[in-house]
Order: structure tokens, then C-alpha cells, then sequence
């Protein structure tokens, strides 16, 4: 395996307030000629910080489903929007550029995000097209184009079920009316978004199930394929719900822990239609 961390940008081009920080990604490229799918992590954390209970563990999932797995650490509070944005960007870019030397198949890259990740990761299937995310230095106009969704416990809306705290990091405060509606992601789908595998539990208290509801609805409306688990029972962050990725105040939830097999069915099926 190819087990290495890779800085996003060159110190010229990372433009964040958050100058101790720099972006990067974590790569589990399996050995071997075959050409492979892969898959972009971007575990949860609010923008405050990356969970590493949603990073690794999640990486050797889909490396043992056959898929090369990526990493990304990306920019949270002080740094503000667009920048997480222009850094899955960019990290998708890296992916497909070396995807000759690391055996992927460039039409078969999903991104998985957990919570405040999975609002990045909606992010970018709704904005990746945008003009001020193609024109950041780095990026070139496609390259970040996401070939499918994973949404697991995402904040979607800026709205009345917002979990209001990740909007406070990545937008400030004082944000706009307009900045909260673009972000407010359950509005921006539009034609162009990728198919998605979404999944939540009712009980979940921090980021209310209705933010996968929301964006499965305007899925819906746009014609976008997508699939919807919803649990009845177990916390917000449960990652893979199993003994080794829960915190230590979590309860095991061996029924949610049926999620990663779906998505592997999931993606699969997404992937061989192409």
C-alpha cells in the first residue's frame, strides 16, 4: 500500500488566516496494476477539527471493498469558507492528475463526508462548477467533479434545523442572508449534482435528521439518483457504530453498523452504470 501524506498546495497558494495550518491529504493507494475506484474522506468535526474516528477506520473499510481510499484534512475555524471548499477541490484535482500512476479510474472517484465533512462534501456536489472555486490557483475546472456522493449524519441546511455552530465556523457570525442560502445546501442542487447514498438516525440531537431529508427532497426534484437509510435509534457521530470507532460515552449500534455494507452495495452498482 501506498501510505503517505501529501500537502494540498504549494505555501504561495494556500491563502488561509490560519497560517499554522496546512491542508492535507492521507493516501491508502492498494498495490498492485488493477485500476480501482476511490473514495475522498472528510470526516466531521463542526469546522472545528477533523475526527479521526471518522478517518482511517473508514479508509480500510473501502480498501478492503477493493477501492484505493484518500484522507483529507481539511481547513476549519479560523479559516473560512470558500476555503474547505477549494481544498476537496484541490484534493480531487491531485487524485485525478496521478490517477495513471496510482491505478484509479478517473470516472469512479465518490467523496465521503461525516457531519460537517458531509456539508463539504455537499458541497462540492453543488459548487464544484462554480467560477470563484474553478479560478482558485490549483484547481482546474472539472477535475474536482465528485462521480458520487456518501452523506453519513451531513448538516445540509442553514435554516431552522441548522447546526448552527459549523455555520458559525465556516461563515462567521455575521454572515449574510445570501452567503447562508448558498451554503444552505438543500437549496443549490441543481442538475449537474452526483447520485447519493445518504444516512442518519432519528434520535440524532446535534445535526436533526431532517438535513438528509431536506437534500434527499431536492434530489428528488432535480431527477438525481440517491438512496436513504434512516436508523431509529443511536446518537449524532457514530462513524462505522462499532466498538472500535465509537467514543467511549456511546452505546454499540450493531443495526446502524449495516450502513458501510449498503454503501458498498451502493456505490458499486452507482459505479458499474457508468
Amino acid at each position: 500500500m501506498i501510505n503517505k501524506t501529501i500537502e494540498l498546495w504549494e505555501k504561495q497558494q494556500y491563502n488561509s488566516s490560519n497560517s499554522n495550518f496546512v491542508p492535507t491529504m492521507d493516501t491508502y493507494i492498494l498495490d498492485g496494476d488493477k485500476k480501482r475506484g476511490s473514495v475522498l474522506i472528510c470526516p466531521g468535526g463542526g469546522y472545528a477539527y477533523t475526527s479521526g474516528r471518522e478517518a482511517e477506520p473508514i479508509a480500510m473499510k473501502f480498501n478492503a471493498a477493493g477501492y484505493h481510499a484518500f484522507v483529507l484534512h481539511y481547513s476549519v475555524a479560523p479559516a473560512k469558507h470558500p476555503q474547505p471548499l477549494l481544498d476537496v477541490s484541490k484534493a480531487m484535482c491531485i487524485i485525478r492528475e496521478n490517477s495513471e500512476k496510482w491505478n484509479i479510474k478517473s470516472d469512479k472517484i465518490a467523496v465521503c463526508g461525516f457531519s460537517a465533512g458531509g456539508h463539504l462534501t455537499a458541497s462540492l456536489g453543488v459548487h464544484w462548477d462554480k467560477d470563484y472555486v474553478n479560478n482558485a490557483e490549483g484547481i482546474i475546472e472539472g477535475l474536482n467533479y465528485p462521480n458520487a456522493l456518501i452523506l453519513n449524519y451531513p448538516v445540509i441546511t442553514s435554516g431552522e434545523l441548522a447546526h448552527r455552530g459549523s455555520f458559525d465556523n465556516l461563515l462567521g457570525k455575521e454572515a449574510s442572508e445570501d452567503l447562508l442560502n448558498e451554503m444552505s445546501l438543500e437549496k443549490q442542487v441543481n442538475k449537474k449534482t452526483p447520485p447519493t447514498f445518504l444516512w442518519h438516525t432519528v434520535e440524532d440531537a446535534s445535526v436533526p435528521m431532517e438535513n438528509s431529508l431536506l437534500f434527499a427532497g431536492a434530489l428528488r426534484k432535480n431527477d438525481i439518483p440517491f438512496e436513504l437509510h434512516l436508523y431509529p435509534h443511536g446518537p449524532h457521530g457514530l462513524s462505522l457504530a462499532t466498538e472500535e470507532t465509537r467514543s467511549e460515552d456511546m452505546s454499540n449500534y450493531p443495526h446502524v453498523a449495516t450502513w458501510i455494507k449498503l454503501c458498498i452495495e451502493w456505490l458499486g452498482n452507482v459505479f458499474d452504470n457508468k
